[in-house]
C-alpha cells in the first residue's frame, strides 16, 4: 500500500545516485514548469488590455468595484443601471482588495489598465496563498517533497488553474483558501483551542464572502462536536475554540459589510440573521460543552448535543423558514425551468456527462477517486498525523462528491483538496523508485494513480474522443462566437448609441454593463427575478419581444448570433442575430464594428 511505511529520503551522493529526485531543484524546477502551465498568456494579455474575463461573475464583480470606487456607498450593493436596481448578495470584503489594487495601480498605468492589472493580479496573489497553505499544511505531515509535489499537482488541477486564472476575481477562489486552511487547522494531530478559534474565524469568513462553502462549514462543525462527543475533554479545546470563533467574527463581519437598515432582513442566500442564529448556537453549544464535567461520561455530552441541536434547528426552522427550501426562494417556475437548471455550474452530474464529458472526466472524477484513497490512507496508514490530514482530505472530498453529483459547483471547494492527496501519493510514487524490492507493477500502479489524480490528464483523454467526433470544434466556435459578441470592442461600439436600456440575452448582460454605458434589463442573477423573466420572455417568442421591450421600457433590443448547431432549428436568438428576421414591431439600427445586431420599437410600437 501506498501508505506503508517507505525509505526516508537520502541525502548525500549516495541518494543523488539512487534518485534524482532527491535533488530540491529538480523537484522545485517541476514546480516552476507547472505554475508556468496555469498561465495561458494570450489570455492574461487579453485580460490586462481588453478586460476580457472568464466568466460574467468576474465581469459583475469589477461592475461592482467600479461603482464603488466612482462614489457607491459600501452598504450599497444595487447594480443601479440593471432595471428595478436588484441588490447584488456579494460582499464588499472581496470588491475591497481589488478596488485597493485599482487604486494603487492607477497613478502608473491609468484608469484603463489599472483595472486589467488588479483583474490579473488579485487571482494570482490568492494563487499565491493557496499554494503556501497547501504546502504548509502537507509540509507539516509528509515532509517537503510531499508538500512540493502537492503544489505540482494543483497545477494540474482543473478548478485550481480555472477559479485562480487571470481575470477570476469572483469570490471562489476566496473561499477555497479560507476552506483549505479552516480544514488544515482542524486536522492537525492535537488541535488547540487557537487552531479551533482560527478555524471558526475562516468559516464565518467564508459565510460572509458568500455561502457555497456552508456544507463544508457545518462538516467540519458536526466533526469536531462528534470528536468531543467520543472522546470528552481531550477534544473540547477546538471544538470550543470553533464554536466561539464563528459565532463572534460572524456577526462581526455581517456589521462591517451590512448596512443597518438591513440587519433584521432575512436573506437566505447571504450572511444574515439565519445564519448568524446558527452561529449563535455553535458558540452557545461549545460553551455550554465546557461546563460538562469530565466524570459524566458521553451520556451527558450526547443529551447536550441533541438539545442544542434540537433548538438551533428548530428555532431555524419557526424563524426562517424560507431558508429551509434553499438560497432561491420565491422564483417563478419560468426563471426556474428556463434559466437556473440549465445554468451549467448547476446541472447534476447525469446530465453534464451526455453535454460535457471533459468536465465530467477532469472534474468529478479526480474528486472521486481522491476521496477513496485519502478514506483508505486514513483507515489503513500508521502514522497517526498523516491518518488525521487524510481523513479531513477524504471527509471535504467526498462531501464534494455528493454534492457535485446533484451540482457541478459542489465541487469547487472540493477540487482543491485534491492536491492534498496527490502530493503525498506521487512522493511515495518517486520513493518507489529506490525501493530495491518494489516490483516494476507495483511503480507503474502507484505513477497510475498519481497521474490519475491530474485533472489535466483526464481533460487529455477526453478531448481523444471529441478530436474524432469534432464536438470539440463545434464547442470553440460557440464559444468564439459568444467572446465575440461578449468583447470590449464589440460591446463599447455600442456607446455611439445614446446611453439606454437595453434588453438582450441574460448572459449578455454583465459585459453590457462593463463594457458601455447602457443599461440593461437582465443579468444572470437570481435576485433580478424580473429581468430574467422578461429576457427569456422575450427570446423565446420573436412575436413577443417588441411586447416585452415596451413593457420594460427598453430603448434598444441587442442580439448575438451563435454558430447553429447540428441537427437543431436555429433559435430565435440565432436568426436574430444572424439578421434573418426582424421581429413585428421593431425596427434596426445600424451600428458599425460589432457583430451585435440592434432594434429599436418602431413608431407605432412604441406609441402602442
Amino acid at each position: 500500500m501506498l501508505a506503508a511505511p517507505l525509505p526516508q529520503a537520502r541525502s548525500g551522493s549516495e541518494a543523488a545516485q539512487r534518485s534524482p529526485f532527491e535533488r530540491p531543484v529538480l523537484v522545485w524546477l517541476i514546480v516552476l514548469a507547472g505554475l508556468a502551465g496555469i498561465v495561458s498568456w494570450p489570455d492574461l494579455v487579453a485580460v490586462l488590455r481588453d478586460l476580457r474575463l472568464p466568466d460574467t461573475d468576474d465581469a459583475m464583480r469589477l461592475v461592482q468595484v467600479r461603482d464603488l470606487l466612482a462614489g457607491q456607498a459600501w452598504f450599497d450593493l444595487a447594480q443601479h443601471r440593471h432595471a428595478g436596481a436588484p441588490p447584488l448578495h456579494w460582499s464588499r470584503l472581496v470588491d475591497a482588495p481589488i478596488a485597493g489594487l485599482i487604486l494603487l495601480a492607477r497613478p502608473v498605468a491609468g484608469p484603463a489598465l489599472a483595472e486589467g492589472i488588479a483583474a490579473v493580479l488579485w487571482p494570482l496573489m490568492l494563487l499565491v496563498l493557496y499554494a503556501v497553505i497547501l504546502y504548509r499544511g502537507v509540509r507539516r505531515v509528509f515532509g517537503w517533497r510531499a508538500a512540493a509535489f502537492a503544489v505540482f499537482a494543483a497545477t494540474q488541477a482543473v478548478f485550481v488553474t480555472g477559479l485562480f486564472a487571470p481575470g477570476r476575481i469572483d469570490h471562489h477562489n476566496v473561499q477555497i483558501c479560507a476552506i483549505l486552511a479552516l480544514v488544515l487547522c482542524v486536522a492537525r494531530p492535537a488541535p488547540t483551542l487557537r487552531d479551533g478559534a482560527m478555524a471558526g474565524a475562516l468559516a464565518a469568513f467564508s459565510l460572509a464572502v458568500g455561502l457555497e462553502a456552508l456544507p463544508f462549514i457545518a462538516g467540519a462543525g458536526l466533526v469536531l462536536a462528534g470528536l468531543w462527543l467520543r472522546d470528552g475533554r481531550a477534544t473540547l479545546p477546538p471544538f470550543l475554540g470553533f464554536g466561539l470563533g464563528f459565532g463572534l467574527v460572524a456577526p462581526a463581519l455581517f456589521v462591517v459589510q451590512t448596512g443597518p437598515a438591513l440587519w433584521t432582513a432575512t436573506a437566505c442566500d447571504a450572511l444574515s440573521p439565519p445564519w448568524l442564529w446558527l452561529g449563535a448556537a455553535a458558540a452557545v453549544t461549545a460553551s455550554a460543552a465546557a461546563l460538562v464535567p469530565e466524570a459524566r461520561g458521553w451520556g451527558l455530552r450526547l443529551g447536550l448535543l441533541a438539545l442544542c441541536g434540537g433548538v438551533a434547528v428548530g428555532g431555524f426552522l419557526a424563524l426562517f423558514p424560507a431558508c429551509a427550501a434553499g438560497p432561491f426562494t420565491g422564483m417563478p417556475d419560468l426563471v426556474r425551468a428556463e434559466w437556473l437548471v440549465k445554468v451549467r455550474e448547476m446541472r447534476p452530474v447525469w446530465q453534464l456527462v451526455r453535454m460535457a464529458p471533459d468536465a465530467v472526466l477532469a472534474g468529478h472524477v479526480p474528486v472521486l477517486i481522491g476521496a477513496v484513497v485519502a478514506g483508505l490512507w486514513a483507515w489503513c496508514g500508521r502514522d497517526p498525523a498523516e491518518r488525521r490530514l487524510m481523513a479531513g482530505a477524504a471527509g471535504a472530498l467526498g462531501l464534494g462528491v455528493a454534492i457535485g453529483t446533484a451540482q457541478f459547483r459542489g465541487l469547487y471547494v472540493a477540487g482543491a483538496f485534491v492536491p492534498v492527496v496527490a502530493g503525498p501519493v506521487l512522493d511515495r510514487a518517486v520513493a518507489l523508485l529506490r525501493v530495491p524490492e518494489a516490483t516494476p507493477r507495483r511503480r507503474l500502479a502507484a505513477l497510475a494513480l498519481s497521474l490519475a489524480l491530474c485533472g489535466k490528464v483526464w481533460l487529455l483523454v477526453a478531448g481523444i474522443p471529441q478530436a474524432l467526433t469534432g464536438t470539440e470544434k463545434a464547442f470553440e466556435a460557440e464559444h468564439a462566437a459568444w467572446r465575440r459578441c461578449s468583447d470590449r470592442q464589440a460591446i463599447a461600439a455600442l456607446d455611439v448609441l445614446p446611453p439606454g436600456l437595453i434588453l438582450a440575452e441574460i448572459d449578455l448582460g454583465p459585459n453590457l454593463l462593463l463594457h458601455s454605458h447602457h443599461a440593461v434589463v437582465a443579468a444572470p442573477y437570481h435576485r433580478a427575478l424580473p429581468g430574467l423573466a422578461a429576457s427569456i420572455e422575450a427570446f423565446r417568442d420573436e412575436n413577443a419581444l417588441a411586447r416585452v421591450a415596451a413593457r420594460v421600457g427598453a430603448d434598444y433590443i441587442v442580439a448575438c448570433a451563435p454558430p447553429a448547431k447540428p441537427g437543431e432549428a436555429p433559435s430565435v436568438v440565432a436568426r436574430l442575430g444572424q439578421g434573418a428576421i426582424t421581429p413585428p414591431g421593431l425596427e434596426p439600427v445600424p451600428v458599425p464594428d460589432t457583430p451585435l445586431r440592434v432594434w429599436r420599437l418602431s413608431a407605432g410600437a412604441a406609441k402602442g
